[in-house]
């Protein structure tokens, strides 16, 4: 198993006096995952909104990374997470785009499209618009479905941060899926699987 050599969970920092440690930490976890899902034989898809498509970048830019990873949806309109990748519209009338559920829906989703071992949805609110006092920018929510099931967190990363932008907001989001994914992968190993 790699090692991530950055973490910053539950650190309240400025994001830009970091942000080379973030860049350089996204290639590192991206090249973990890749080397872990190749020598396990494992397979990778993602549904993306407010990241982008960053998540598949920073995937799809190791070397290797087509041993693993089938593909993924940038499913930025509700209208997408619906055709694409089976989010309900019962889910985003009651929930909001902007919530775990309609995460792990995309995550599920695109595992199920594309017959991945693990698939990643990602949505939240990246700004500088859109948020409110509830779900202030910052709101991001990340899901990961394996065969043993589906973890959704609140990354609330305006908690943690301070003077995040677009940008930031982006990357620290891609950072924190590829820490999930790796994370789900030691609680396999763990359960012996």
């Amino acid at each position: 198993m790699c090692i991530i050599p950055i973490k910053f969970e539950g650190s309240f920092m400025n994001f830009y006096e970091d942000n080379k440690s973030v860049t350089k930490s996204i290639d590192s976890a991206a090249a973990c995952v890749v080397k872990y899902m190749t020598e396990h034989g494992l397979s990778l898809s993602c549904a993306e909104s407010c990241t982008g498509g960053a998540l598949a970048a920073a995937v799809t830019s190791v070397a290797g990374a087509s041993a693993v990873f089938l593909g993924g949806a940038v499913t930025y309109t509700e209208e997408m997470k619906m055709k694409l990748v089976g989010v309900r519209r019962e889910t985003l009338e009651r929930f909001t785009v902007y919530s775990a559920e309609t995460a792990a829906e995309m995550s599920e989703g695109v595992r199920e499209l594309t017959g991945s071992d693990f698939g990643i949805g990602i949505t939240g609110i990246a700004g500088p618009s859109g948020g409110t006092d509830e779900k202030p920018v910052g709101t991001v929510y990340v899901s990961v479905s394996g065969k043993n099931g589906t973890v959704t967190r609140d990354l609330a990363l305006y908690k943690e941060y301070e003077k995040l932008d677009r940008r930031s907001i982006r990357e620290l989001t891609v950072l924190k899926s590829l820490e999930m994914l790796e994370d789900e992968f030691k609680k396999e190993e763990r359960n012996g699987n």
